[in-house]
């Protein structure tokens, strides 16, 4: 790069950032495509990267997938898992020493942070998940593809010193983008960004987050071929009105197998983590029980993809779709439980597939016309299960209807998707991604931005003028320094300066305690010692305390120990200030600039 170079690249960021680029959503838009063929580029780059590692790792045909189960090296099948699983434990192992903290996925980036992510973090969860799926994890990529995707965006939203607002939406157009090019399916990216990154549909976000989907997808198509990723080989699949009750009944089950998939992860994991062994030899113990299934099942390894194609093509008998069904719901939670990295996008749709066989054939015993309409069973339960485990009902329809191009046998599975999704959040309450959040403590359920009210604190909505006086000066003194009508209220403190309560300023003043004024002191008027309010408090948290309290005013306190008032906060003004970020957010939803917001940075 010249000197020229260097000082050009200032001027385009200054450029860039100006309010023309903030204020300016064509630009965003336009931006967004190039970036979204980026995104692409490296959907395309890993994907080459895991389908060589297969060939090198398990001695697969150049072009085969690992997941067909078909010509894996015995003795390749038995060592490599275990000894991926202790490659990545041992990195995991180091990557911790240099960066300790969790990495911050796009869920909780637009949930939390507003948006931000770590690039050099997603580049190390791109990374453990290559290596994982190389090693052959019941997982699959789209948790790497996704996190790239996302990652570069966030970073170039923050380079840009773009809003918040505009950062989530960054960071949804970057999943598209991964999404998209990862199923070769457009729409099917867009609206998992919709559902699973933004938390909403919102017009704003639609050009920005259909643009890169878009672009993904043309560099998938113009690197990798056009051709979705699954190939349904079936003259005509005819859906009869009477078979959608069994669509909603097969989506009731599958959103037990999603339900009893997620928990079963957080088994494997508390099982596998009480073991007698150091955190590092999980993913090594976790890829030898792998193996262990895998001998019989070699199917279960990998995403699933190629054993999704096979199945389409050949349909097995009962009793091996329900063992292979089992297995894959085993080897999925062993992998997430070992540590391996990766997502159950793909497992998910492997496992409805297998579930929609099972089920179709177990009815087919009582209605034996129902055999020829297993495909179909097979396609409602692949969304039907994905969309309980993943959480994003609409993406799994237009997934399959990008896939079949049949819009009677997307309804179809319309129809069970609604059902499981439906079960699932009212039996269950999460998908798999807010899963793994509540395993780790944090109360997060969607995308949906909660991160602006952990921000907006007490510390920044305290006023400092707050009247103090000893609680031991008498009332009638009180009444000279504190005259009516100069404060509505002031603060009792003891010798310490520790806050003793609140005292209303016309009560002090008040004509019926005249009589016994002389032998009064400021501390007998004083109330609610046990009601204040401390900096570090977000604002929903303060409003709760004041809905406890039933005060307009709370003290600040700079320690719940020693106590001291720094400060008091009204009622009046923090619903005000409340409500007017209530307002803020959603206009920057809905793609309106008011004049707040204008030339402003948050």
């Amino acid at each position: 790069m010249t000197a020229a170079s260097f000082r050009v690249l200032p001027w385009l960021r200054r450029v860039f950032a100006r309010h023309r680029l903030r204020n300016n959503e064509l630009a965003l838009i336009a931006l967004c495509a190039p970036l979204g063929a980026v995104v692409g580029l490296a959907v395309v780059a890993m994907h080459e990267v895991v389908s060589w590692l297969h060939v090198v790792d398990f001695g697969l045909p150049a072009g085969s997938y690992l997941s067909t189960g078909v010509s894996i090296a015995p003795d390749r099948l038995t060592l490599v898992p275990a000894a991926g699983g202790l490659l990545l434990g041992l990195l995991a192992l180091l990557g911790h020493r240099f960066r300790p903290h969790e990495i911050v996925d796009p869920v909780e980036a637009n949930a939390i942070h507003g948006g931000r992510m770590s690039l050099i973090d997603s580049m190390r969860l791109a990374a453990a998940t290559i290596i994982s799926n190389a090693a052959g994890a019941s997982l699959g990529m789209e948790a790497a593809y996704s996190q790239m995707g996302s990652g570069l965006l966030s970073s170039v939203g923050q380079w840009l010193k773009l809003r918040r607002a505009d950062r989530r939406i960054f960071v949804a157009a970057g999943a598209a983008a991964a999404i998209a090019a990862a199923f070769n399916a457009p729409l099917a990216g867009a609206f998992y960004a919709f559902e699973l990154v933004l938390g909403s549909y919102s017009p704003a976000a639609l050009a920005q987050v259909a643009t890169a989907s878009l672009a993904g997808t043309l560099v998938m198509r113009a690197t990798i071929g056009v051709a979705p990723i699954f190939l349904v080989h079936a003259p005509a699949l005819e859906v009869h009105h009477w078979e959608y009750p069994l669509f909603a009944l097969l989506g009731i089950a599958a959103a037990g197998v999603g339900i009893a998939t997620m928990r079963a992860a957080t088994w494997c994991e508390t099982a596998l983590r009480n073991l007698p062994a150091p955190n590092w030899l999980r993913p090594a113990i976790g890829g030898a029980m792998l193996s262990a299934i895998a001998g019989i099942f070699p199917q279960v390894l990998g995403a699933g993809h190629g054993a999704i194609q096979a199945l389409f093509e050949t349909s097995p008998m009962f009793l091996a779709l329900a063992s292979l069904l089992l297995a894959k719901m085993a080897a999925s939670a062993i992998s997430i439980g070992a540590g391996f990295r990766g997502g159950l996008f793909s497992s998910s749709l492997f496992l409805g597939c297998l579930f929609g066989a099972t089920l179709s054939q177990a009815m087919s015993l009582f209605a034996p016309w129902l055999a020829s309409q297993q495909m179909i069973f097979m396609l409602v339960g692949m969304g039907a299960v994905a969309a309980s485990i993943v959480g994003a009902p609409v993406t799994m329809v237009l997934l399959v209807l990008e896939v079949t191009g049949d819009f009677e046998v997307a309804l179809g599975v319309l129809a069970g998707v609604i059902t499981a999704a439906s079960v699932t959040r009212y039996t269950f309450g999460y998908s798999f991604a807010t899963w793994r959040f509540h395993q780790r403590g944090k109360t997060i359920r969607s995308a949906h931005d909660i991160g602006w009210i952990a921000e907006m604190t007490v510390a920044g909505l305290v006023r400092d003028d707050a009247r103090t006086i000893r609680q031991d000066v008498p009332l009638l003194q009180l009444r000279q320094q504190v005259p009516l009508g100069s404060r509505s209220r002031v603060f009792a403190i003891d010798d310490g300066g520790g806050y003793v309560g609140i005292i209303d300023v016309d009560v002090a003043h008040d004509p019926d305690i005249d009589d016994a004024a002389a032998g009064l002191v400021a501390g007998d008027l004083a109330s609610g010692r046990d009601h204040y309010l401390l900096p570090e408090m977000d604002v929903r948290c303060a409003l709760d305390r004041f809905e406890e309290a039933e005060i307009e005013a709370l003290p600040v306190l700079a320690d719940a120990r020693d106590r001291q008032v720094v400060g008091y906060v009204t009622e009046a003004y923090a619903l005000r200030r409340y409500a007017h970020e209530m307002e803020r957010r959603r206009n920057a939803e809905l793609g309106e600039r008011d004049l707040f917001s204008v030339g402003r940075v948050d």
